[in-house]
């Protein structure tokens, strides 16, 4: 008996929500490591596209300890993607995983940018609430046990970077 299904699978569209969440800190070391420029950049303007896939973003949040993040930076986060930057007193785990699990419920999709290992309790937390979780980060400064935690793993190369003119 011949199937009557089509030859072709229809394209199905993903109405997704998500939230991107971004341990600056993080990202700016390893993309400096992976191009060993120190003025070396994520191009946020290429780049978070690729992510959604056609998705709705609902969030994007830039955690950065330290020193304050580019003025420039910051006004591209807010007029492409109505983003923000949240200073962190120390380390953005901690305000990173407190951000993750109160959109948690607003969202069907967080994308962590960070390889650290740090974040793998709370994206297994997030897996147990129904939430899909995504790493993005320099595949060889990522934890194996992060990408393995994750539903969905996508490495940052060069492809994406840029270095600023000095």
């Amino acid at each position: 008996m011949k199937s009557s299904l089509p030859l072709e699978v229809p394209t199905i569209k993903l109405q997704q929500s998500l939230a991107i969440l971004i341990d600056g800190n993080n990202i700016e070391k390893s993309i400096h490591s992976m191009l060993r420029r120190k003025n070396a950049m994520l191009d946020f303007d290429s780049f978070i596209p690729i992510l959604l896939m056609d998705r709705s973003l609902n969030r994007l949040i830039y955690f950065r300890e330290g020193e304050s993040i580019s003025p420039k930076l910051a006004e591209r986060l807010l007029k492409l993607f109505h983003g923000t930057v949240v200073p962190c007193h120390k380390s953005a785990d901690i305000p990173l995983t407190i951000a993750a699990t109160q959109i948690a419920e607003k969202v069907d999709t967080i994308i962590i940018l960070s390889g650290d290992a740090d974040y793998v309790e709370l994206v297994r937390h997030l897996r147990s609430r129904g939430v899909r979780v995504e790493i993005s980060a320099v595949e060889k400064n990522t934890s194996r046990m992060l990408i393995e935690a994750a539903d969905r793993f996508f490495p940052i190369t060069k492809e994406y970077c840029f270095v600023l003119k000095s």
